[in-house]
């Protein structure tokens, strides 16, 4: 083994070869360093000064040298997809290539960079795989796609966006949801260099997917899933021209294993092997996290009382029956679907207003106080008739407001109600 490192690390490479690893190191660590996505632990706390300064920078650069016409106001948000974060793409090729070409002017000793090219891919298997368990995680507790809820439920199906309707799709299934979830968990074979190669190919076509998915349905993540796809191909660079030779030609290969370089004193292998080890605890710790997140907004998450969707029978202003649905004042629902928040819908369903939530313990009355506008308060009385039918009553606007509702739970849409079968005689396509 001694004898094998010593032949990678005094082997020649070409200088093309030395260019492009020059490039890709500096690319690859300042992408990481500043679009880490949560990979690392702790990560926001040792960039959160740095993240003050780009939020700065990055707009007078978009105002000043790319002469944007709108000012760059929203940064990397829900979102990772903003004219911010393409900038910040912008500013890392930038950087990237002024500096391979410093680099390239300078460095004319070194016959290979073994010893880099291994700090290069920890760096990147710990930050692929990092990100995927966390990802796989919120699969397997069914936290990033839930089950379509009653707001969703409601909302007609031509009015869906395309990620909404993605969402739905892949969060209807409890079981695709853990079948995606272990596929980005098997990323943690990247965390070992024996198993980094089988690890790669199952999260290239993880991250494929997943890239597939954001492009063509429009999710804004298209930056960092592309990243992960390349970052990939890049720890599989190393054992492609064997890969090939195994699918292709089926002939019988050696992978190559990354070789770590001797780090003498010897207490510098305990302190990595400390710091793995730490690492590693973290995602078990983790662990207890999600299943805290699953009992808080998951499917364990206790259900308001008066969950559900409740359709309007009738509707009363002042005493006058409206019928006519394109009066503006018609209510088509009212949705509850999680505690302290209510949605109130309008009967062309494309009119909806979201609500705070406040009930009076003593009183059958919910406090209302709209989110988008502040001004916007009342209370909403309600009195159930029986297990279907509820009945609302408040003043808005001087305007005395009867609703009669029916409600309807999940399990009242076919979308929820139908379940899994061995034996169907004919397709159930609706």
């Amino acid at each position: 083994m001694e004898n094998s490192k010593e032949v990678i690390e005094t082997v020649q490479w070409s200088n093309p070869k030395k260019i492009g690893f020059r490039f890709l190191f500096i690319y690859i660590s300042v992408f990481i360093v500043i679009v880490n996505n949560g990979a690392y632990p702790f990560w926001y706390y040792v960039m959160e000064w740095p993240n003050k300064w780009l939020q700065m920078f990055i707009p007078w650069v978009g105002k000043n040298i790319l002469n944007l016409s709108d000012d760059i106001t929203v940064f990397t948000n829900g979102s990772g997809d903003t004219t911010y974060d393409y900038v910040i793409q912008l500013c890392i090729l930038t950087i990237a290539v002024f500096c391979t070409l410093i680099w390239t002017l300078l460095d004319r000793k070194w016959k290979n960079y073994s010893k880099l090219y291994y700090w290069l891919t920890t760096g990147v298997r710990y930050y692929i795989a990092l990100m995927l368990i966390s990802y796989g995680m919120y699969k397997v507790i069914q936290l990033q796609f839930s089950p379509a809820d009653v707001y969703r439920l409601e909302q007609m199906y031509g009015d869906s966006s395309p990620m909404g309707l993605a969402w739905t799709f892949l969060g209807l299934s409890k079981g695709y949801n853990m079948f995606m979830g272990i596929a980005e968990l098997a990323a943690g074979l990247l965390l070992f260099r024996r198993t980094v190669t089988v690890g790669a190919i199952i999260t290239l076509m993880t991250t494929a997917n997943v890239m597939a998915v954001n492009y063509f349905y429009d999710v804004p993540v298209k930056i960092v899933s592309t990243h992960l796809v390349l970052l990939t191909l890049f720890l599989l660079s190393k054992d492609i021209k064997k890969l090939i030779k195994l699918f292709f030609k089926g002939e019988s290969i050696s992978l190559t294993k990354i070789q770590r370089p001797d780090f003498k004193p010897s207490w510098i292998n305990k302190v990595l092997l400390g710091f793995k080890v730490l690492i590693l605890g973290n995602i078990l710790y983790g662990v207890t996290d999600f299943l805290d997140m699953e009992k808080q907004f998951g499917l364990k998450a206790p259900k308001p009382n008066m969950y559900g969707l409740y359709n309007v029978t009738d509707f009363v202003i002042n005493g006058d029956t409206i019928t006519n649905y394109k009066d503006e004042r018609l209510w088509r629902s009212i949705a509850v679907q999680r505690e302290g928040s209510l949605r109130i819908s309008k009967f062309d369903g494309k009119r909806s207003t979201y609500y705070g939530v406040e009930k009076d313990s003593l009183k059958d009355v919910l406090k209302l106080k709209s989110w988008s506008d502040e001004d916007i308060k009342f209370d909403l009385n309600y009195k159930k008739i029986d297990s279907l039918q509820f009945e609302f009553n408040t003043i808005i606007d001087s305007d005395t407001i009867y609703v009669k509702t029916k409600r309807k739970t999940v399990k009242d849409f076919l979308l929820r109600s139908r379940e899994f079968r061995w034996i169907s005689e004919y397709p159930f396509n609706r």
